[in-house]
Parts: C-alpha cells; structure tokens; sequence
C-alpha cells in the first residue's frame, strides 16, 4: 500500500469520526441582544477576548467545506473545492466567509489572520494529498 493510500485513508477515518461533533457544533451568535456596548474597548481587551472566543478549529471549518456543507454559499465539495483552490478561484476567506454565513463562525474571525492562514494551511494540506495520488 502506498504511504500516500494509507494517509488518505487515515484522513478519511479521521473525518468521519469527526462529522457528527463538527456538523452539532454550536452555531454562532452575531447579535447583541442585550444591547450593551462597551465604551472602554482597548486593543489590548479586543485582542485578550477575540484570542478567548470559543469557535470551529480551522481543521473542522476546512473539513465542513470538503464536505460540502457550504454549497449554499457557494463553496463547492470535494475535488471541486481542491481544483478551484489551486487555480485560485476559491480562496481560504472564501471559505471562511461561507462558514460565517453559515452560523458556523463569528463574523471577527474574517479579521483574524492566523485563523485565515491555518485554514489556508488546510487546504494546501488537501490539495498536496489529491496531488500525491497522481
């Protein structure tokens, strides 16, 4: 068996472990329904609360993705979505922005660029092991 069949297999064992506390992940909630707003935001209390917020890994984001959970905003599944990543035509904010309009994600993690790297990382990931197969 090549190292790259057995790879791929773990990752799809791998995911479908994973599916079912992905796909139940709490969905996020982008209203203020207290309608409090705090006057003496720093940077330092906007970094400090946005490194606590509690939301999907890049790996879950990427993986909902793959399979095909954002296809109502346009992110296309499986090999569809690798092929459009490589020739550009779906980015990682591409994919982020669909999570979000999806409930799946906070709308600030558009402005975090460590997360929008690591789901960058996720698809290079999943573009290298469909390029391996070749």
């Amino acid at each position: 068996m090549k190292v790259t069949n057995l790879l791929n297999s773990a990752f799809i064992v791998a995911c479908i472990a994973f599916i079912p506390g992905i796909v139940g992940a709490q969905t996020a909630n982008n209203n203020n329904s207290a309608g409090q707003i705090n006057t003496d935001v720093t940077s330092k209390t906007l970094r400090t609360n946005f490194s606590n917020a509690s939301y999907l890994q890049p790996f879950n984001t990427t993986f909902l993705a793959y399979q095909g959970y954002f296809k109502e905003q346009g992110i296309p599944s499986g090999g569809a979505l690798v092929f459009e990543y490589q020739i550009g035509k779906v980015t990682a904010k591409d994919v982020v922005q669909a999570a979000v309009k999806a409930n799946k994600l906070p709308a600030q993690v558009l402005n975090d660029q460590s997360y929008l790297n690591a789901v960058e990382s996720q698809l290079t990931s999943l573009s290298n092991i469909n390029d391996s197969d070749n």
